[in-house]
Order: structure tokens, then C-alpha cells, then sequence
């Protein structure tokens, strides 16, 4: 999968499309993510020991993966990610990294 938890991705289609956000959890059987601020959703809960006044809360809901587009800092824009293989410097396992590929650095 090529966005991790904690990048920074902008929503490429949908109803949010345009919104910058942080990925705060992966759904790898599902294809899916939840991110920072995007795709609002309501739940109408009972009141219960936890929440005790009940009512309609907000939270953030899921958005498919295909629909996100990594955002890279270094060159300030939403880029595709490519595949590094790194030799490792202790001569172990090689390294395998994701890389811009508008700007060719190291995500």
C-alpha cells in the first residue's frame, strides 16, 4: 500500500475533493482509510454510561484509498509514489523506500 498512517494526502475525488488531511488509520482489507478533517459522517447514539446526554455526534468516516493522492513537502504538490530498493549500510537486508516522483526525494 503506498500511504501509511501519518502522511499527508490531498482527496482527488468525492464530495471532499480539493481537502488536504492526515491519514489517522489504515483499513488494508477494506482498501480504505480514515483521514484527518475529510468525509464527515453523523451517528445518532443513545445516551449510555460513556456518553450520558446521547445525541447526533460527528466523526470522521472512511474514503477509499484510490480516491487519495500522497502530498509531498518537499515539492509542495500531490505526486505518485514510485519504489526504491536502498543497499543497507550495515550490509544487511536492503532497504526498500518510497519515492516522489516529481521530485525524486525520499518520502
Amino acid at each position: 500500500m503506498r500511504i501509511k498512517k501519518g502522511d499527508t494526502v490531498l482527496v482527488i475525488s468525492g464530495d471532499d475533493r480539493g481537502k488536504m488531511g492526515k491519514v489517522l488509520k489504515i483499513f488494508k482489507e477494506k482498501n480504505r482509510a480514515i483521514v484527518e478533517s475529510v468525509n464527515f459522517i453523523k451517528r445518532h447514539t443513545r445516551p449510555s454510561t460513556k456518553n450520558p446526554k446521547g445525541g447526533i455526534l460527528e466523526k470522521e468516516g472512511s474514503i477509499e484509498i484510490s480516491n487519495l493522492m500522497l502530498y509531498c513537502s518537499k515539492c509542495s504538490s500531490p505526486s505518485k509514489v514510485s519504489y526504491k530498493v536502498l543497499a543497507s549500510e550495515t550490509g544487511g537486508k536492503p532497504n526498500k523506500v518510497r519515492i516522489c516522483r516529481k521530485c525524486g526525494e525520499i518520502i
